[in-house]
């Protein structure tokens, strides 16, 4: 992710990063967010305190959305924003309340308990504030795995306006809706199950709670579960073209039984059907997992892949797992808070 000082300000462009942001999925005693001056790799730590930091994505209102991979219930995993971060240093989070302390720029950090808890994977963040995310989790003893979420904001954002200057003026700042995305739509959408992986489906409401427990909903609701949701994208073309589409990644399982990863694409209709959840969601397989590619983890969306994620380190299980990354730029020298964007990156075998 790449940063600069203010929309529009030709002095700071996207193409001209300054800064590495990155979350580290470690325990909460070793560095959570990490920044990196990209000129003289020198690196200071943002936040600790996070268990498990995976996904970081700038949003299209220029702050920094990560979150934790950390499962679901009252002490699962959780999305946080922040504002300018080239002036946030050494704060620390408690998980137990959702604060930030100590270091400097605390306030510049907030909880997003409106997204609920879960093992947050492949952000796909649209200018009206609406999201997608998916849960990293696998099937157990018959529950289905990972299931793929919608958040839509009480008040849909203009996606002309600019940064934003505080986290209050965030989409995010408001409960809003979430959504669960259930295949099926056959015998009055009773047709859901193992079996019903792709096709036309709809976004099951979940029911509204301060913290809601995503992993919880998504059993409750059935909702269809894929084997480790990772990284996603959205399709810029299609964007362009009014239209929403976003592919991901479900990692599978290749040790053990030899589940090729797949990536996936999820269409909601139109940019304006999607904020009024009116659109009928769609999920196609864009990338079989086969041998020769067992487990992408980039998200081919679009000729160029943005995945958050600047190496790919592989580790024995699961096979394909790649550290999240961002980088930053330089703050305006008249201190308006910097904005970051993904970097893309060539999709390629790991």
């Amino acid at each position: 992710m790449e940063c600069r000082g203010s929309p529009g300000r030709p002095e700071y462009p996207d193409t001209d990063p300054s800064w590495l942001i990155t979350c580290n999925e470690q325990e909460a005693a070793e560095p959570g967010v990490v920044r990196i001056n990209l000129a003289t790799g020198a690196q200071e730590v943002i936040l600790t305190g996070t268990l498990d930091c995976d996904p970081v994505r700038r949003t299209p209102w220029g702050s920094i959305l990560f979150g934790e991979e950390e499962g679901g219930g009252p002490a699962g995993g959780r999305l946080y924003e922040l504002i300018d971060p080239p002036h946030t240093t050494g704060v620390n989070l408690d998980r137990t309340t959702g604060t930030f302390s100590g270091g400097s720029g605390a306030a510049n950090l907030t909880a997003r308990p409106a997204l609920g808890r879960l093992s947050f994977e492949g952000l796909a963040i649209y200018p009206s504030g609406v999201t997608y995310f998916g849960d990293e989790n696998r099937p157990a003893q018959g529950v289905g795995g990972g299931a793929y979420f919608k958040f839509i904001p009480a008040s849909l954002r203009d996606p002309g306006a600019g940064a934003i200057t505080t986290l209050a003026d965030s989409p995010y700042a408001a409960s809003g809706s979430l959504y669960g995305l259930r295949l099926g739509l056959r015998a009055g959408t009773a047709d859901y199950g193992q079996g019903t992986e792709y096709g036309l489906g709809a976004w099951v409401p979940i029911p509204a709670a301060a913290d809601p427990d995503l992993r919880a909903a998504a059993a409750a609701l059935h909702l269809t579960g894929y084997y480790r949701p990772e990284d996603a994208d959205i399709d810029r073309a299609a964007e362009a073209k009014g239209l929403v589409r976003f592919c991901a990644n479900n990692t599978g399982n290749e040790p053990e039984d030899q589940l090729w990863g797949e990536a996936i694409c999820i269409s909601d209709g139109t940019l304006t059907q999607a904020g009024s959840n009116s659109g009928v969601p769609e999920v196609r397989l864009l990338v079989p997992g086969s041998p020769p590619w067992p487990c992408p983890t980039t998200s081919p969306g679009s000729p160029t892949v943005a995945t958050g994620s600047s190496t790919r380190t592989p580790r024995p299980s699961p096979p394909c797992k790649a550290p999240t990354t961002t980088t930053c730029g330089t703050a305006s020298p008249t201190g308006s808070t910097p904005i970051c964007r993904a970097t893309a990156a060539s999709a390629s075998p790991p």
